[in-house]
């Protein structure tokens, strides 16, 4: 035997080990959803709105992008929010940076909502040089599309855009 050839074929046997680790990583990934993930960055479920299609996102970096199939308004309580068709920001665990497609409507206009911090029991959301901090309590159900919490009698707000 070839001294040479041993070497050869563990080093092949350990690449094709660590491929397939990969590819079962890579895939159980691919299965857990949008929700889940931001779950596993410290932040509850709600913080994204029923109806998340997919996602993507880079492990290395934090880089991610959730998708709905379309705009999404509501309101909860005296707070009107919207999210686009993409959002996009950078998670590491208890906080979101760099936050695209999520904005608040503060009396006529809209601002854009550039920053998540989990910091506790709560959550602080950024926008330009102010913030709020809310009670974690309140982000464990997702709103709805159109009607936030408050989807039993259609009648109140509309989605509009």
């Amino acid at each position: 035997m070839n001294p040479l050839s041993f070497p050869m074929a563990y080093g092949s046997v350990i690449s094709l080990i660590l491929v397939s680790l990969w590819a079962s990583f890579s895939s159980a990934d691919e299965k857990l959803s949008a929700y889940q993930v931001v779950q596993q960055y410290d932040f509850p479920a709600g913080i994204l709105p029923k109806g998340v299609s997919g996602y993507e996102l880079n492990r290395e970096t934090g880089e991610f992008s959730a998708y709905l199939n379309e705009t999404c308004d509501f309101k909860i309580e005296s707070y009107q929010l919207r999210y686009k068709s993409t959002i996009q920001g950078v998670i590491s665990p208890g906080k979101i940076s760099n936050l695209k497609g999520v904005s608040v409507k503060v009396l006529f206009f809209w601002l854009n909502i550039v920053h998540v911090i989990r910091d506790g029991e709560e959550i602080q959301f950024s926008v330009s040089i102010t913030s709020a901090n809310f009670p974690i309590d309140n982000f464990y159900e997702s709103p709805q599309c159109g009607c936030g919490f408050d989807c039993d009698g259609l009648n109140g707000f509309a989605a509009s855009i």
